[in-house]
């Protein structure tokens, strides 16, 4: 992964250098390094390990947990705990940014092992020309896997806890004396404690069931930057571009100032163009005396003679009389159309000399969601997607490479899907680069916990917080699902603190961003919700039943109520499907294609499962095209999510194999989906 790894947001004078690759890697299974001053004097060579005081028990109340969420999948492996035999632990390489349990960190290690650390040589970037104005040196994680802290020549500069978001930290005065420095990380990550946010992420010893092997430590892509002093910050800084609003064909923007020295005047100014032609530009906008944030709109309509510059190859991929990639001279984005427009951020100081520029993009589109319909740019849009849990043979949760998940949306889009559910996992910000490129529709949605807790509501909203932010200026992310069917929240029929919580993540998501609808609990048990979601694993016959009528997609499905009753006792109101809202069927599928009878060394293979089962592939296709048909039949349903895009592991109910291999002809299923979603349009003309 040596590109850039934030190309969606980059300076002008971009100067970084990756730190993925070899760093010095060493086991604490015993949690000593802290004591014995690992971060003052290095890792050591060796480290002998006393077994009894390693965390390798299982937690009791995981046991429950699992067979109430694997319940109709598969029977669980009995005495599947993890054992600690290790007495020595050796320092070795590990390969940033692969976690140790995959076969790309060199290590390839499962078992127990909570505290890693890391270590590598790293170099002051700044010429003398950044350094007489004053830039600073970012230590940059795409994410950690779940808590860093960090050293630079022996002093503590600061970490973070959040397992799928990206932090950074000013390591600038490290170089005060030294151009080579020694970086340090050390890395917790819990195997046992159910309420840190997980996903699927297993706490026993082998995967089963929809669960998978766990991944710990760094994860995403480390990197240093300089930056200037004072600069533009991006979305995780709380920098906003809302693009929503084509009919005024306005951006409103806030842009967020970091650096700033109290009373310090700066000015700030957006350009925007498209296809090489300058659309507009604000001027230079004063930041307020009293605000590091400072905000404006920008105009995103063409004139007449700025579409007559357009080159041929823009309009002819956009026709300027096509309706659904314009609206009154504003491009629109849409996965048929995926326009974005170029915008470049400047800074200036109170003399307007430059400061800092920023290069971004955006889309112009709509959502709404009522009246039973999804829209898209005023449209009724039926989303067919596919569920997509973002993983691979070797790397696990990291991508392979940019390329890898250009390829996953590339494959998506040739079966017909419009779209994705990203599953149980903050996805590398690189897949959005793409989705926003390639036209690609993707449904945020937070790594879950399973227990609850005030530990757990105090991790979950930081976490949570923070990926929204990341991502929400991505015109390719449409909606938001914090929680998947209750995970963590153990109680919702009798728990008013549980229900509220839920609420309280449904209300701070609508903070974040007012212009996409928020998925409270995907489905079943709904507190508020803008959306009514359910999953339903039954075969064709029975989904198209169910998805007849409102009242069988409201039923209860895996003995859960779609929406929850009140509870007088409590004061609680409970919640009901609001007239109007859209119906999607978020979960349905997970068919895999019985294999040949596993001979006796395929352990592995005779755990293979799906929810249901086709004989061969062509059976598969008929069952797709039974379930894809019923759900839209009843005149219900707005969209699907189909289970899933890769087979994972022992969970073999992907269209692709785990190497990208189709499983069925691509223009087979396409044909399918394709039918779905021109029905759904005649039925909505």
């Amino acid at each position: 992964m040596t590109d850039y790894p934030r190309p969606d947001f980059f300076r002008n004078d971009l100067t970084w250098t990756s730190l993925n690759g070899p760093w010095s890697f060493l086991f604490d299974d015993n949690d000593v390094g802290l004591s014995q001053g690992w971060h003052l004097n290095g890792i050591p060579g060796e480290i002998t390990v006393n077994p009894t005081n390693t965390n390798s028990a299982e937690n009791t109340e995981a046991q429950s947990i699992t067979a109430k969420i694997a319940a109709g999948t598969q029977e669980l492996l009995q005495g599947n705990q993890f054992k600690n035999t290790y007495t020595v632990h050796k320092k070795r390489d590990i390969q940033v940014p692969f976690v140790f349990q995959c076969p790309a960190s060199g290590i390839d290690e499962r078992g127990v092992h909570e505290v890693l650390w890391y270590e590598r040589d790293i170099e002051d970037l700044r010429s003398e020309k950044h350094k007489a104005s004053g830039h600073r040196v970012l230590l940059r994680f795409g994410a950690v896997d779940y808590e860093a802290k960090v050293w630079v020549d022996g002093h503590f500069f600061g970490g973070h806890r959040g397992g799928h978001v990206p932090f950074d930290i000013d390591i600038t005065d490290a170089f005060a004396n030294e151009k080579t420095q020694r970086l340090v990380v050390r890395v917790f990550d819990s195997a046992h404690d159910l309420t840190q946010p997980r996903g699927k992420q297993y706490w026993k010893a082998q995967p089963e069931s929809i669960f998978y092997t766990p991944s710990g430590g760094i994860w995403q892509s480390v990197w240093l930057e300089t930056v200037p002093g004072v600069r533009i910050g991006d979305a995780s800084a709380g920098t906003v571009l809302k693009s929503n609003e084509i009919e005024s064909g306005k951006l409103y923007a806030n842009v967020k100032i970091l650096g700033r020295p109290a009373g310090h005047n700066y000015r700030v100014e957006i350009e925007v163009s498209w296809g090489g032609v300058l659309v507009s530009k604000t001027g230079k906008i004063d930041l307020p005396h009293d605000s590091d944030t400072v905000s404006f709109s920008a105009n995103m309509r063409l004139s007449d003679e700025q579409t007559s510059q357009l080159p041929a190859q823009v309009t002819s991929a956009a026709p300027l009389t096509d309706s659904t990639a314009w609206l009154n001279n504003v491009a629109l984005w849409s996965p048929e159309n995926p326009t974005l427009y170029n915008i470049t951020i400047l800074l200036y100081s109170s003399k307007s000399l430059p400061l800092d520029e920023i290069h971004t993009t955006t889309g112009m589109r709509s959502l709404h969601w009522d009246a039973s319909t999804f829209r898209l740019n005023n449209r009724p849009y039926f989303q067919a997607l596919f569920l997509d849990q973002g993983y691979w043979p070797s790397t696990f949760m990291t991508p392979p490479s940019s390329q890898a998940l250009r390829t996953d949306i590339e494959l998506s889009k040739k079966m017909g899907f419009n779209g994705c559910r990203k599953h149980q996992k903050v996805e590398d910000p690189l897949f959005h680069y793409w989705a926003d490129r390639l036209g690609f529709l993707v449904w945020g949605e937070m790594a879950n916990a399973y227990a609850f807790s005030e530990a757990y509501v105090e991790r979950f909203d930081a976490e949570w917080r923070e990926a929204v932010m990341r991502d929400r200026n991505h015109p390719s992310v449409v909606a938001w699902t914090p929680v998947n069917e209750s995970w963590a929240y153990t109680d919702l029929q009798g728990s008013k603190t549980q229900r509220d919580h839920i609420r309280s993540l449904y209300y701070a998501t609508k903070v974040l961003d007012t212009t996409r609808p928020v998925n409270d609990n995907c489905g079943w048990e709904h507190v508020v919700t803008d959306l009514t979601t359910f999953h339903d694993y039954d075969d064709g016959d029975e989904l198209t039943q169910t998805c007849s009528s409102l009242e069988g997609i409201m039923k209860p499905k895996s003995n859960r109520p779609t929406f929850l009753p009140p509870v007088e006792s409590l004061s609680d109101p409970g919640s009901a499907h609001t007239t109007g809202a859209p119906v999607i069927c978020t979960e349905f599928g997970g068919v895999n294609i019985a294999r040949l009878a596993a001979g006796d060394g395929d352990e592995d293979k005779k755990r293979d499962w799906g929810y249901t089962t086709a004989t061969d592939p062509k059976d598969l296709l008929k069952r797709i095209e039974k379930m894809m048909t019923g759900i839209v039949d009843g005149g219900h349903c707005c969209g699907f999510v189909y289970t899933q895009l890769t087979d994972i592991e022992q969970e073999v109910n992907g269209l692709y194999t785990p190497e990208r291999k189709e499983k069925l002809n691509a223009a087979e299923v396409r044909k399918i989906v394709d039918g779905v979603k021109e029905k759904y349009a005649e039925m909505h003309k």
